[in-house]
């Protein structure tokens, strides 16, 4: 199978890592493929170490999360020379298939003659680009995988046999390292730092925290990359003669973890499930959440981590868990068994390569793991 593999953005965000731990899958199946990117990035590098030719889309640049009226328009004046671009470069590599890695490329994509599979990642905020990303879709017959059930819920009118949600996966260490006993524990919050991720929450959590327990380690992992630089700017103004650490990026995910009692994860309405939280549960650390969108449906509330409806209640809920290491321990083991049976990255790249691989289905919106049947909120 030959793909035609595009993607809205050349910087790294989450969307981006799934699709650069797809790539080798896909060359393990023995298929080909161009993946069309705009700007030069560092996701343009990552795709051609991985060996897949690369090729600039003339689109962009577009500002992430909600859109701004520019956006809006340079979106609708770029669509229908994109379309050009992209049918052109689908005829030069022979494409059987156009995979769609981000929403705003899709519209484009629809106009190819060719089938389009569109990975959805987040739900889309704004009502006007959802209905012309949806119309798109059913106009060409597009098939869906979401992220989970709230990123499918706005695509189903747009034609549900078509929609299948495929939780992430991640990779994760086959055996964890023993944590340390004694000593200051360690409360973090990682990801993209951006009004949607919630680090301002995190710091009012940790004002609380530090109040009752003085001498925790506070740790903020994350950049802003393609966000808004200027809401880090406003988190460290917030933070500001608090114990409260800015790390920074780090590339690996599982060594940070391991250093972490708890995470903290306080992300807005719009929330997918974000890949921190599997990523945690492989690491058996705990997690305390926000109930945002998609995560009630990957955190069994009481079991393998903890769904906090506020600040107070989210700072109340780590202090319990740090003081109850037989607690702390049950909910750590129960997270590193759903990511086992749920999220692994060898489960969720044979479930997207299957489904893309079959044209034809005509399923109703469906997993191959149940969510929690209750989340006990």
């Amino acid at each position: 199978m030959r793909l035609l593999i595009l993607d809205q953005f050349s910087e790294l965000g989450g969307g981006q890592q799934c699709l650069l731990e797809l790539l080798p899958a896909i060359r393990g199946r023995g298929w080909e493929a161009v993946v069309g990117l705009p700007g030069a990035g560092p996701l343009v590098a990552r795709v051609r170490e991985s060996g897949f030719e690369t090729v600039e889309l003339e689109c962009g640049p577009y500002s992430y999360g909600r859109k701004t009226l520019a956006d809006t328009a340079r979106f609708l004046a770029q669509t229908p020379r994109l379309a050009r671009q992209i049918r052109g470069l689908a005829e030069r590599c022979g494409a059987d298939l156009i995979y769609v890695n981000g929403p705003r490329l899709l519209p484009a994509a629809a106009r190819s003659g060719l089938p389009v599979v569109h990975h959805a990642h987040r739900i889309l905020p704004s009502r006007a680009p959802r209905e012309l990303c949806g119309f798109a879709a059913r106009s060409c017959g597009a098939r869906v995988i979401a992220v989970c059930r709230y990123v499918a819920e706005p695509w189903m009118r747009f034609g549900a046999e078509r929609i299948a949600v495929i939780y992430n996966g991640v990779e994760g260490p086959r055996t964890l390292v023993p944590r340390r006993r004694g000593g200051a524990p360690t409360i973090a919050c990682l990801g993209r730092i951006a009004p949607e991720k919630g680090q301002l929450d995190f710091v009012k959590a940790v004002r609380l925290i530090d109040h009752e327990w003085p001498g925790c380690r506070f740790v903020i992992y994350g950049a802003a990359l393609i966000a808004d630089p200027a809401y880090e700017q406003q988190v460290r103004g917030a933070a500001r003669g608090m114990a409260v650490e800015f790390a920074g990026w780090h590339g690996d995910v599982q060594s940070v973890l391991a250093d972490v009692d708890v995470l903290l994860v306080p992300s807005g309405e719009h929330e997918a499930t974000t890949r921190v939280i599997p990523e945690a549960f492989a690491a058996g650390t705990p997690v305390i959440a926000f109930p945002s969108g998609g995560i009630p449906e990957v955190i069994d509330h009481g079991r393998t981590g903890f769904l906090a409806n506020n600040v107070p209640e989210m700072a109340r809920l780590a202090l319990e868990l740090l003081r109850d290491r037989p607690r702390w321990m049950e909910i750590s083991s129960a997270a590193r068994e759903s990511w086992r049976q749920r999220f692994t990255l060898e489960r969720w790249r044979n479930q997207v390569l299957d489904h893309i691989s079959q044209p034809n289905i005509a399923a109703a919106i469906s997993t191959s793991t149940p969510a929690p049947a209750s989340t006990g909120r």
